[in-house]
């Protein structure tokens, strides 16, 4: 092959500055983790990539597909390893959607003693090789995995943390816009909670450019306005299991809320996110993970946001999080 390019000189390359990578690592690429792959590359969110899964000949097809996109994105070093061969020593953060799926009809938590299982032999060993990563735990159920990562990993509380109720929170914004015929961008509105059937929507403080959609919270509202927000919140709850009912798992959505996760983490955002961390004393709630509005940043977990709620959604808040003390107590670790 007739040489192009003359190689650098000794001088150039001592003068070059080496910038130190942004490397993610995915454990996982069934649906979700492919999903998050191609939403973080697609965003130009990494420049170097690593996908980990046990089905060797599948990782090494999906990673070949996509570095065949390479030529139409930013450049980023996409491979296929183990942690064996060391691929995670560096990475900034590790991603992990392992785990078994969701099948219809079957709810997040009876998930849960599965997953823990592949958990107990997942966790020690990313900690064991990439000792320095923000671990964001995707799998489901995932505040109890998210606490069940932290408490295996012996990592501070700042650097574990779950994808939460960010997808709920999504799709509550979703909804409300389509039914207001507005951009879902305009309005702050929150799902806290655990990402499950006993999630809370946050209806005092809906709001648009700054104007309460219902003043109060819901048990202020109308009648008739009681019924449309219920329905609503309905809509929101139940939206995954529609999702398995009709194409067998959730993807697209989640790896986009994975991704702007990911980006506030490398890029130092301070944004607001409803992710699952431990929650260490709100209210009286303490020594469980679950959602809240929190600052994300380099450090992971910054702080959460002094938030306010009324006795009803406080009430409910409550119960979210004995069910989740409730299933981690089952647990058999």
């Amino acid at each position: 092959m007739q040489q192009i390019f003359t190689s650098p000189s000794d001088a150039t390359k001592k003068s070059i500055v080496k910038l130190r990578p942004r490397k993610g690592v995915i454990i996982g690429a069934g649906q979700v983790g492919l999903a998050c792959a191609y939403s973080l590359l697609i965003q130009n969110t990494l420049d170097e990539l690593v996908l980990v899964d046990i089905n060797q000949k599948k990782l090494e097809g999906e990673v070949m597909d996509l570095l065949h996109g390479s030529p139409f994105i930013e450049p980023t070093a996409i491979k296929a390893g183990s942690f064996a061969e060391g691929i995670g020593d560096d990475a900034d953060i590790v991603i992990i959607t392992a785990g078994a799926k969701q099948l219809p009809g079957e709810t997040r938590l009876d998930l849960m003693q599965r997953n823990a299982e592949l958990f107990k032999n997942l966790v020690p060993e990313v900690v064991e090789h990439c000792p320095d990563a923000i671990l964001l735990i995707v799998t489901n159920p995932v505040d109890v995995m998210t606490y069940i990562s932290l408490k295996l990993s012996g990592l501070p509380s700042a650097s574990v943390i779950g994808s939460g109720t960010v997808l709920d929170t999504a799709r509550f914004r979703y909804l409300l816009a389509e039914k207001l015929r507005l951009d879902p961008r305009s309005f702050h509105a929150y799902i806290i909670g655990e990402h499950g059937d006993s999630e809370v929507p946050v209806w005092s403080k809906v709001n648009i450019s700054g104007m309460h959609l219902c003043e109060g919270g819901l048990e202020k509202s109308t009648t008739a306005d009681q019924e449309f927000l219920h329905q609503t919140f309905e809509e929101v709850k139940n939206a995954a299991y529609e999702i398995i009912k009709r194409k067998g798992a959730t993807s697209y959505a989640i790896g986009l809320g994975v991704t702007d996760i990911v980006k506030a983490i490398l890029r130092d955002q301070n944004r607001v996110f409803t992710v699952s961390s431990l929650v260490e004393d709100f209210y009286g709630i303490k020594d469980v993970c679950l959602s809240l509005p929190t600052v994300i940043n380099r450090r992971g977990v910054d702080r959460k946001v002094n938030f306010t709620l009324t006795e009803t959604e406080l009430e409910k808040l409550k119960n979210s999080s004995e069910v989740l003390h409730n299933a981690i107590s089952q647990l058999k670790l």
